[in-house]
């Protein structure tokens, strides 16, 4: 897709179009928590029925939306930007090094994520994984099988074709990039003592709108969401 003839969108609507997603999100799950909890699950069930009742549904089903009104039909084609190929050579290290830069920048920032927390946002309730001794390994098991669908694979997907595909090529401005990482980090409304860590953290994942590649970011995305779980999934193989 020729990035100089995509219609941009005013800064009201990048902005309410990156928010809106997270925001029906966040309150969709202070809403589920408490059922949920009740119900003897962890509260990240609740983030994964927001997940799949409202994220997926909202973001793909707009930009389908838009493939209606652009082509008749309802598709992606002509829609999501930044889909040339590249060599498969080129996916192993590009995604391996923007992996590394990103979980360098987290881990560094971790004590700021921490800082913040306990001192401007300790009135917003964690997101309870489970890990905390009070679940059986067959609730566990259902909620990581969920977690692995939903939190590590198709919430990112969905997340990179709406963010990166769709609403970054129609930003305006030299500080496009920067505006658009920043508002992806504020759109995750449940942990907004992240807003920093998530600005830069994901920063390096915008190089494959320089290689004009989306799948760089849905891999590393998706690998990112991964890692995050590893400790979930080595706790219930632990549990007898």
């Amino acid at each position: 897709m020729n990035q100089d003839q995509i219609e941009k969108h005013s800064t009201t609507q990048s902005v309410v179009l990156h928010l809106l997603p997270g925001i029906l999100v966040g309150c969709f799950f202070l809403l589920a928590r408490q059922p949920v909890l009740n119900m003897g699950y962890p509260s990240v069930i609740a983030l994964i029925l927001a997940y799949a009742l409202i994220l997926i549904p909202v973001e793909l089903g707009y930009l389908f939306y838009q493939g209606k009104k652009k082509t008749g039909r309802f598709t992606l084609q002509g829609i999501i930007s930044y889909r040339n190929s590249i060599p498969w050579w080129q996916y192993l290290i590009w995604v391996f090094v923007i992996f590394i830069a990103v979980g360098a920048i987290i881990t560094l920032l971790k004590p700021v994520d921490a800082f913040l927390q306990e001192r401007l946002f300790f009135w917003i309730p964690d997101i309870n994984y489970g890990l905390d001794g009070y679940y059986s390994r067959k609730t566990l098991i259902v909620t990581y099988s969920l977690c692995l669908l939903f939190v590590a694979f198709l919430a990112p997907l969905v997340e990179e074709l709406y963010f990166r595909g769709y609403l970054l090529p129609r930003m305006k401005g030299m500080f496009a990039p920067l505006l658009h990482s920043f508002l992806f980090a504020v759109q995750h409304v449940l942990e907004p003592w992240m807003i920093i860590t998530r600005t830069l953290g994901f920063l390096p994942i915008l190089f494959g709108v320089k290689k004009k590649n989306i799948y760089i970011g849905i891999i590393v995305h998706i690998l990112c969401n991964t890692v995050m779980l590893i400790t979930g999934i080595a706790f219930i193989v632990k549990m007898t």
